[in-house]
């Protein structure tokens, strides 16, 4: 049985000019001790997403429209916030984008380690300081007792996000939600921090959703994938399906994109021609049609719905057959 079940989740935001829907449809499962990846470019309803999962949308902007998020059969979505607050931080454990912002300058990293164990109860308030210490010992961080009384100021952006997954993971969660926890981070580091992650997740036998614009991060870390494009799915499959199979073109568009190794010297990198659209004025039909060489009149008509590939395989595209 899945840990996690996304099933039509639509987050809005109310702004001045109306509402914008920010995810619109969005469905995928979690497995125990599976890591699903979340791709897409910038603004495409990724970060959103983990935002509705933990119920942290900005207020009172961002609501839950609609849709179900079964969390160890529980809905997520209904839940009362005193109850939702028992499992954030607890039972889903979420490493936020950027390290400097999810740490408070004006408190030590003891005291910001120890705060989610007080509240819920995970050890005596006597052990917190000698727990907190562990945890950055398993993460990594040398030092780790002198590290406590630092603030985050004083440390490097690598030892930052080593701090965020110790914060993450303080309640030994059964779902960790990574967004971005590679970025503005240099290549040697962001490996680090990826197999930090892989390595605490056998450990704890936690599940993973992994959200990132990188396909190299996906293709390292991830079983299942989720492609999402403009607030919905595009593709959905195992990491095989999307890497040597991909059906729905903004998929392929995504992987022609990355530089390999084995292609002539001087060959151009693909590129996918346009922008995306605004969430205010979306296309009425396929909302990558505006970027697809393989647009025709009805993929501007028709509103496209996922569709089984294969096994466990979904596109959203009305021509995925003939390409």
């Amino acid at each position: 049985m899945a840990l996690l079940e996304v099933d039509n989740l639509v987050t809005e935001f109310a702004t001045d000019e109306g509402l914008v829907r920010a995810v619109d449809g969005v469905s995928f499962s979690v497995e125990p001790g599976a890591t699903v990846g979340i791709v897409g470019e910038s603004g495409c309803g990724k970060s959103v997403t983990a935002l509705s999962i933990m119920r942290l949308l900005p207020q009172p902007m961002g609501r839950i429209a609609s849709g179900e998020i079964r969390f160890q059969d529980r809905d997520l979505a209904q839940l009362p916030i005193p109850e939702m607050e028992k499992i954030r931080g607890c039972r889903i454990g979420m490493v936020f984008q950027e390290p400097m912002t999810a740490l408070n300058p004006v408190h030590t990293i003891g005291r910001q380690l120890t705060e989610g164990m007080l509240l819920h109860k995970i050890c005596e308030p006597a052990n917190a300081l000698r727990a907190a210490a562990d945890l950055l010992d398993r993460v990594g961080i040398p030092s780790p007792e002198v590290r406590l009384g630092e603030y985050p100021h004083q440390l490097s952006g690598g030892m930052r996000q080593r701090v965020v997954i110790a914060m993450a993971l303080a309640c030994r969660p059964s779902l960790l939600i990574a967004d971005e926890p590679t970025t503005a981070l240099d290549v040697t580091i962001q490996a680090q921090i990826l197999e930090l992650i892989k390595d605490l997740q056998a450990e704890m036998g936690m599940a993973v959703i992994m959200i990132t614009h990188d396909l190299g991060v996906i293709a390292e870390t991830c079983d299942q994938v989720v492609v999402m494009y403009a607030g919905k799915v595009a593709e959905r499959g195992t990491v095989f399906d999307i890497f040597d199979r991909p059906a729905h073109p903004y998929s392929r568009g995504l992987l022609q994109s990355i530089p390999r190794l084995d292609t002539e010297p001087k060959s151009r990198l693909g590129v996918i021609e346009g922008m995306v659209p605004g969430l205010r004025d979306l296309p009425l039909g396929c909302r990558f049609e505006n970027r697809c060489e393989y647009a025709m009149d009805r993929c501007r008509e028709l509103v496209p719905v996922l569709e089984q590939v294969a096994d466990g395989h979904s596109v959203s595209c009305i021509r995925w057959r003939d390409l």
